[in-house]
């Protein structure tokens, strides 16, 4: 059912379900001692010469995450490069986040794709919108989402109710709606020691209007330190929401002996997020950091106390959604310093040794917390006929 290869900076790992549909994740990340052009090449080719070698056709590619170490500058090649192709023939969501790969690289690669057996169609819906339609289910991922303003000072607040905003009216128009429909969310914030409080803050509001409360439920999500490619984007996010969802498909996942709800310091998103179908189930593990039941920072200066607390705590959530850390698919973790990198990259590997991983220059939402990880893992133990196929 699994299979991972790593090698030249190309890992990835397969997973396939009892319907024999098959999901990839696929990590690539170039030598750091190249020209960003050079890596740029690097990372088209050894993607390409991946594909080739699994079979995939490039129209199973359904999402492509494009990390930079200096987006403004850097935009420009990407942009009309095959990596952020995005043809009507063929669209793919695709997002692109200045968060600079460690230990040196420019660029990386994080890309999802689905070889189907059974029909999949893939419609571009404006310019920030994928909808993946398989089985009669519609699959919406939105990349790169931002106001786009022009003023040059920016409220962290205000950008974060025009997006939300966007991503509702497009849910609404396909018969859905944020607490419905949105599974997950990725959150990029340019400055997030400076900027995150107006994000939360704005989140609230907005959440408890749209329904989504502590008696309800929130959406999984990470909310991190990155850039977006236009210059006054304070907050930029990706998401990922399901239509047609029916009853029991989805859970949410916590460990209240390892960690609090969120709730309890007063942010509104869940910890995980659990979407069960007929042969397999998907874990969205929200950003997890070194934080105890109580809250609480753990271990505050050491980073490698902290990333063991972290991994506890997905562990924890992975236990509570029935799943284990062999289950991953991919990782990505965030140093608040890049020089911590040497202390926990050999961690990671004796941690997740068949998990394909990315390692950034990523702050989290609170300056005492040194790194953050998060992931998805997939479980194909279902065998549950009741509910619909993936």
């Amino acid at each position: 059912m699994l299979k991972v290869i790593a090698r030249d900076g190309v890992s990835f790992k397969r997973f396939c379900g009892d319907d024999g549909d098959e999901e990839y994740q696929i990590v690539i990340v170039p030598p750091g001692h190249l020209t960003f052009e050079a890596q740029l090449h690097h990372v088209q080719a050894a993607y390409e010469d991946v594909q080739r070698s699994l079979g995939l056709d490039p129209s199973s590619a359904v999402f492509r995450r494009i990390f930079l170490s200096d987006a403004l500058n850097q935009v420009a090649l990407v942009k009309y490069s095959d990596l952020a192709a995005n043809r009507r023939d063929n669209p793919v969501a695709v997002s692109i986040v200045q968060q600079p790969p460690l230990p040196g690289a420019k660029i990386a690669l994080l890309a999802y794709h689905i070889d189907s057996r059974t029909p999949m169609t893939k419609t571009r819906l404006a310019a920030r919108h994928v909808l993946v339609t398989r089985n009669g289910r519609r699959h919406l991922w939105s990349a790169g989402l931002g106001s786009h303003p022009s003023d040059p000072e920016p409220s962290a607040a205000e950008q974060t109710r025009a997006i939300f905003a966007t991503l509702a009216d497009m849910l609404r128009g396909l018969g859905g709606s944020l607490a419905q429909s949105c599974m997950r969310t990725w959150i990029y914030l340019r400055n997030a020691d400076v900027f995150y409080q107006g994000m939360v803050s704005a989140r609230r509001e907005l959440f408890e209007g749209a329904g989504l409360t502590a008696e309800t439920h929130y959406i999984a999500s990470t909310g991190i330190e990155g850039g977006s490619p236009n210059r006054h984007d304070v907050v930029s996010m990706d998401a990922l929401s399901l239509l047609d969802l029916k009853p029991g498909q989805v859970s949410y996942l916590n460990d209240f002996d390892m960690l609090c709800a969120t709730k309890d310091y007063g942010v509104t998103f869940e910890r995980g997020t659990r979407i069960a179908f007929a042969d397999r189930a998907h874990l969205y593990i929200s950003g997890t950091a070194s934080i105890d039941h109580a809250g609480r920072v753990l271990h505050p200066g050491d980073v490698c106390r902290q990333l063991d607390r972290a991994i506890a705590n997905v562990d924890a959530l992975l236990r509570s959604g029935g799943a284990a850390r062999e289950d991953m698919q991919h990782l990505i973790v965030y140093l608040r310093d890049a020089s911590d990198y040497p202390r926990v990259s050999g961690m990671l590997r004796e941690s997740f040794p068949d998990v394909p991983t990315v390692v950034v220059h990523g702050p989290v939402c609170r300056p005492e917390w040194l790194v953050e990880i998060e992931g998805i893992a997939a479980v194909g133990r279902e065998n549950n006929p009741v509910l619909p196929a993936f």
